[in-house]
């Protein structure tokens, strides 16, 4: 979708009384659908999960840019603390069960926040991963709620281009070589062999965090 189709759907939701909110993870890609919102309506809720797994920079872009756009930023936390998310061995689950780790520490906590709202506009490209290439512009989510996906027809070069025209800030790990930036330990620097994603849960069959799996009715 261009930009004006992408305002034109919004206030359509909005002149129909449905609610909307949008999740963010601040990474590298995420800052252009948050500057569109904020030209659109800045009003509308940003929702960051925290889950205490975030590099120190991703939180402190995440400031950044909800200062410069005027963002109405919402954070969300696990219910579970990370004393109680071990194994049987004592491990931290990101070691040993990571689907089960982005369960406690992402799904979980936002699945409620669905019930509170009607569309959820949500940020995946098709070109990001197999599941998403699966995806429609509207999906239905639990509780009733639609999945909206303005940039799913997006590519890398055109979010490039935004950041450059509109003189975007830039997650301070790109310039060390993170392209994909999720939780700490989960993430390592991208490799010219890799395509994006692969920087996320590395040696693992594992490319999407349950987000956009768990919270989808397919």
């Amino acid at each position: 979708m261009n930009i004006p189709e992408i305002e034109e759907k919004i206030k359509q939701y909005q002149a129909e009384g449905k609610k909307l909110f949008t999740t963010s993870s601040f990474q590298s890609h995420s800052i252009v659908l948050l500057h569109i919102l904020s030209k659109i309506d800045n009003s509308i809720p940003v929702y960051f999960i925290n889950t205490g797994y975030h590099f120190h920079e991703t939180v402190a872009f995440k400031d950044h840019v909800a200062e410069l756009f005027k963002l109405n930023i919402k954070e969300v936390t696990p219910f579970v603390p990370k004393s109680m998310q071990k194994d049987e061995r004592g491990r931290l689950l990101f070691t040993s069960d990571p689907d089960y780790c982005c369960f406690l520490n992402k799904v979980q906590p936002l699945e409620p926040i669905l019930a509170e709202y009607d569309v959820w506009i949500n940020g995946v490209r098709a070109d990001q991963s197999e599941t998403r290439k699966t995806f429609k512009l509207e999906e239905q989510a639990p509780h009733g709620v639609i999945r909206f996906h303005p940039m799913l027809d997006w590519t890398n070069k055109m979010i490039y281009l935004y950041i450059k025209e509109n003189k975007l800030p830039r997650h301070p790990l790109e310039e060390k070589g993170y392209l994909s930036i999720g939780c700490e330990p989960c993430t390592r620097k991208f490799d010219a062999d890799w395509n994006q994603r692969e920087g996320r849960w590395y040696g693992l069959k594992k490319t999407e965090c349950g987000l956009n799996t768990e919270l989808v009715k397919k």
